[in-house]
C-alpha cells in the first residue's frame, strides 16, 4: 500500500509547539537551533513561550509551522513516503520530505514568502470566507458573477470551500452564496486574500528568490496545490510553488489524484491534525494516521 505524507498550512499553529519534540530529541534541537541561526532570531523562543498573538506575527507564523512539520517527520520512524503533499504552506514542508529542497533553503524560503505576502496585504487589503454546503462549481460561478475581485482560493473538501478577494466582492459573494443555498458563508479572521490576484506583488517579490534557490530532482512525486498533479522536475516544481501564492489550493483534487495513484495510507505531520478530517471527508476509506 503506498504512503503519502502531508503537511499542513498557516493557522495550525499553537503556543507551545513543538517543544515537547524540543525537550526529548536531539535532532529536533539541532533543526530548532539552525532555524534561529538562519532566520537572525529566535523563533522557537516565541514557539514555546508566545502567546496565540504572538505566533499571529507573520515573520513569526509560517516559519513556526514549516520547522514543527518538518521535525516532526524527521523523527517519526516511518518508511520514506511515497507521494507527499501539502497544503498551501505545508507545500514547503513537503518539498523539503521528498528531498526537493534542502530544510536550511526551504526555512529562509518561507520567510521570504511570509515578508512577501505580508507586504501584499498591506498594499492589497483583502480578506477570506469559509462557504459550507455548495458545490464547487456553484462557488465558481456566484464568485464569477461578483463585481470586484473574489475567487474560490481553498477546494478543502467537497462542501467546504474558501473564497478570497476584496473586502467589498467578498461580503457580496457571501450573500449571494447564501442565497443559492450556502449552510454558511461566513469571513474568517485573516489578514489578506491568500490565494487570489491579489497577491500578485507577493509572487513578484518572491520569484528571485525562488529562482535563486536550488531545486533537486525529488525522490517521490510531490502533489502541487496549483494544479493537483503528480510532479517530479525541479524547474515544474519551482514554477508550481511560485504559481501558489495567486492560484487556489486544490487539496481535494490533490488528495483524490493520490488516491487514484495508489495511496493507501497517509499520514500528516506538523501541529494539529485538521488534514486528518478533510482526507477522510474526501474519502473515508483510506487510512489516516
Amino acid at each position: 500500500m503506498a504512503k503519502a505524507f502531508v503537511f499542513p498550512g498557516q493557522g495550525s499553529q499553537f503556543p507551545g509547539m513543538c517543544k515537547d519534540l524540543y525537550d526529548a530529541h536531539a535532532e529536533a534541537r539541532e533543526l530548532c537551533q539552525a532555524a534561529d541561526r538562519l532566520l537572525g532570531f529566535s523563533l522557537t523562543d516565541v514557539m514555546f513561550n508566545g502567546t496565540a498573538e504572538d505566533l499571529k506575527q507573520t515573520k513569526v507564523t509560517q516559519p513556526a509551522v514549516f520547522l514543527h512539520s518538518v521535525v516532526a517527520q524527521r523523527l517519526m520512524t516511518i518508511e520514506k513516503p511515497d507521494m507527499v503533499a501539502g497544503h498551501s504552506l505545508g507545500e514547503f514542508s513537503a518539498l523539503v520530505a521528498c528531498g526537493a529542497l534542502r530544510f536550511e533553503d526551504a526555512i529562509l524560503l518561507v520567510s521570504a514568502r511570509a515578508q512577501a505576502m505580508q507586504a501584499a496585504c498591506e498594499a492589497n487589503p483583502g480578506t477570506m470566507a469559509a462557504v459550507l454546503g455548495l458545490d464547487d462549481e456553484k462557488v465558481v460561478e456566484i464568485c464569477e458573477k461578483t463585481s470586484g475581485v473574489v475567487v474560490a482560493a481553498n477546494f478543502n473538501n467537497p462542501g467546504q470551500i474558501v473564497i478570497s478577494g476584496e473586502v467589498e466582492a467578498v461580503d457580496a459573494a457571501c450573500v449571494a452564496l447564501k442565497e443559492a443555498g450556502a449552510r454558511r458563508a461566513l469571513r474568517l479572521n485573516v489578514g489578506g486574500a491568500f490565494h487570489s490576484p491579489l497577491m500578485a506583488p507577493a509572487a513578484e517579490a518572491l520569484a528571485e528568490a525562488i529562482h535563486k534557490t536550488e531545486f533537486h530532482k525529488p525522490f517521490c512525486p510531490i502533489y502541487q496545490n496549483a494544479t493537483a498533479q503528480a510532479s517530479m522536475e525541479p524547474e515544474i516544481i519551482r514554477e508550481n510553488l511560485l504559481k501558489q501564492l495567486t492560484a487556489p489550493v486544490r487539496w481535494t483534487q490533490s488528495v483524490q489524484n493520490m488516491i487514484a495513484d495508489g495511496a493507501a495510507e497517509f499520514y500528516e505531520f506538523g501541529p494539529g491534525d485538521v488534514l486528518k478530517g478533510l482526507i477522510r471527508k474526501i474519502n473515508p476509506e483510506v487510512q489516516v494516521g
